[in-house]
């Protein structure tokens, strides 16, 4: 689940420009069909206009303005949100490796205040390191390419700088035991992983809770001492 902020990239600024034209269209009475006639399009891609699916032409927005009565200023001011909301995030150059729907859930969370993961196979992304995450995309991808397998660590990577900027989201994970015995990358990528969650645990907008095979839920502090006999474990092997 996330929970957004204003001051988000692209993806959240579409979400809120196709509300703010649902909006305008409802008021005025005005039919999907209706706004497509008047700029050339079908009813369907006035509704994917509203969800923030597709982005925004000018000349769109400037005619449904039109017709739906809205002022000199405010229309100066939500085409100007459009031309926004229209600049590609950052994530767009990983389009070879990143589905349409994941670049939504991408884009999301960059407008996040909070983040909240359960994981019951992997560590969770957004906590993995480079060679974690390495492991697991061979896992899914046996045959991609080895540039391909590095554009997808690079864009994960990427997607953790999130969480140390300046006003980022709070994480909040909550992640099975079994998937901290899952020994993914062999013996060092098992302890180097560990030893980052144990410091993930000291920073305050990360919260971590480890699931038990046999308790249902653990709390944070406790989830330290979980985490610690584990990286035990593997350094005795």
């Amino acid at each position: 689940m996330i929970t957004a902020q204003p001051g988000g990239g692209p993806t959240v600024l579409r979400i809120l420009l196709g509300s703010q034209l649902r909006m305008l269209r409802e008021v005025k009475g005005i039919t999907r069909e209706e706004a497509g006639y008047a700029i050339r399009a079908s009813g369907s891609k006035i509704s994917r206009m509203e969800l923030g699916r597709v982005s925004f032409k000018e000349r769109d927005v400037t005619d449904l303005l039109k017709l739906y009565g809205v002022d000199d200023d405010e229309t100066a001011t939500l085409v100007a949100l459009a031309i926004q909301a229209n600049s590609p995030g950052w994530w767009h150059k990983y389009g070879d490796v990143l589905p349409d729907w994941f670049q939504v859930y991408v884009g999301l969370e960059e407008a996040a205040s909070l983040i909240r993961l359960y994981e019951v196979q992997f560590v969770p992304g957004l906590l993995q390191t480079a060679d974690y995450a390495r492991a697991v995309v061979r896992l899914g991808q046996p045959g991609a390419a080895p540039e391909e397998i590095e554009r997808r660590i690079s864009l994960r990577m990427g997607r953790q700088e999130l969480l140390t900027k300046p006003g980022g989201p709070r994480l909040w994970a909550i992640v099975d035991e079994a998937a901290l015995r899952r020994p993914i990358g062999g013996k060092e990528v098992m302890r180097a992983q560990l030893e980052q969650l144990i410091l993930a645990t000291e920073e305050p907008k990360y919260t971590e809770v480890m699931e038990r095979l046999s308790v249902e839920s653990e709390s944070p502090e406790r989830s330290v001492d979980i985490l610690s006999g584990m990286l035990e474990e593997v350094m005795d092997t």
